[in-house]
C-alpha cells in the first residue's frame, strides 16, 4: 500500500518518461538488419488568416519524397463545399483522401437536410475521423470558410486536436510563416494587405524551409463566394544570368611558383605476359 502511494505521488505532474527503457529494451531485442520505425519528415507550408470580410489560405506547391522534388506544382489546397475548404499538409496521399471521404460525407449531409454545411460541423468530422487512427493518418489540415454563423478558421492536427485561432501556419515551414504573422496581423483587415500578408508568409516557409517551395496558391473565401487564385506568386523564378564567366587562360596572374622534385626508387619489377591463345 505504502508503494503503491509513493508510485502515485510520483506521478503526478510533469511528463512522465516510464517508457523509455521499456523502447529501449525492444529496439535492442530487434533482430540483425531490422530497426525501429521512425518518423517521416514531410515538407510544406500552409497558412491561413481572418480578415475584415472573410478568410484567406495560402499554400506552396512543393511536393517532396525524402530528398527528392516529387512534384514541383502540386495542389494543397483543396474544396470541401461551396464556401468551406481546407489546406493539407503531411502525407499526400493521406491528406488527400481524408479530403475526398470529409467531402462525400459534407455532400451527403446537403443532400439529406437540404441546407449549406456548417464549417464547425465538418472541423467535428475531420478531427473524430483522424482521432479514431491516433496519428497514424499523417496529415494536417488548416480549415477555413464562412457560413451562417460567421467567419470561421480552425487547425485540425494528425491526432485530432484542434484549434480556433485568427491566423495560423503548418507544415515544416510553419515556424517562418507565424513569425510573419505576429509580426504583423491586425484584425480587420482589408484584403489586399490580407492576400500580401499570406503570401509573405508562404514565401517566407518557402525561403527558410527545403521541403518548401516553387509557387503560393491563395484561396479567398467570403460571402460573395471563393476566388481561387493558382499560382498567385513564383518567389523563385530563375534569374536571368546577365554577364559571361568564360575566362581565357592567362587571365588570373600567377604570383609565384614552386615545384618540388619527389625522388622515386624502382623497388621490384616484373612483366606478365599474355596469353593470346
Amino acid at each position: 500500500m505504502l508503494h503503491n502511494l509513493k508510485a502515485r505521488q510520483q506521478q503526478t505532474g510533469g511528463f512522465s518518461f516510464q517508457n523509455s527503457h521499456r523502447n529501449a529494451v525492444l529496439e535492442s531485442s530487434l533482430s540483425d538488419g531490422y530497426k525501429a520505425p521512425s518518423t517521416r519528415k514531410t515538407g510544406t507550408t500552409i497558412a491561413g488568416m481572418v480578415y475584415k470580410e472573410g478568410v484567406v489560405l495560402g499554400a506552396d506547391t512543393r511536393a517532396t519524397d525524402d530528398m527528392v522534388v516529387a512534384d514541383k506544382n502540386c495542389v494543397k489546397i483543396h474544396c470541401i463545399a461551396p464556401q468551406i475548404y481546407c489546406c493539407g499538409a503531411g502525407v499526400a496521399a493521406d491528406a488527400v483522401i481524408v479530403k475526398q471521404m470529409i467531402a462525400s460525407n459534407v455532400e451527403l449531409h446537403m443532400l439529406n437536410t437540404g441546407r449549406q454545411p456548417l464549417v464547425a460541423m465538418v472541423t467535428q468530422q475531420l478531427k473524430q475521423m483522424l482521432f479514431r487512427y491516433r496519428g497514424h493518418i499523417g496529415a494536417s489540415f488548416i480549415l477555413g470558410g464562412v457560413d451562417t454563423s460567421g467567419i470561421h478558421l480552425f487547425s485540425i492536427y494528425p491526432h485530432g486536436s484542434y484549434d480556433k485561432l485568427p491566423f495560423v501556419s503548418m507544415g515544416s515551414g510553419a515556424a517562418a510563416a507565424i513569425s510573419v504573422f505576429e509580426d504583423r496581423f491586425k484584425p480587420n483587415m482589408e484584403l489586399g494587405e490580407a492576400k500580401q500578408l499570406v503570401r509573405d508568409a508562404i514565401t517566407a516557409g518557402i525561403f527558410c524551409d527545403l521541403g518548401s517551395g516553387s509557387n503560393v496558391d491563395l484561396c479567398v473565401i467570403n460571402k460573395a463566394g471563393v476566388e481561387y487564385l493558382r499560382g498567385y506568386d513564383k518567389p523563385t523564378t530563375k534569374g536571368k544570368r546577365e554577364g559571361q564567366y568564360r575566362y581565357k587562360p592567362g587571365t588570373t596572374a600567377v604570383l609565384s611558383k614552386t615545384m618540388t622534385h619527389l625522388p622515386l626508387e624502382v623497388v621490384d619489377q616484373s612483366v606478365q605476359v599474355m596469353s593470346t591463345e
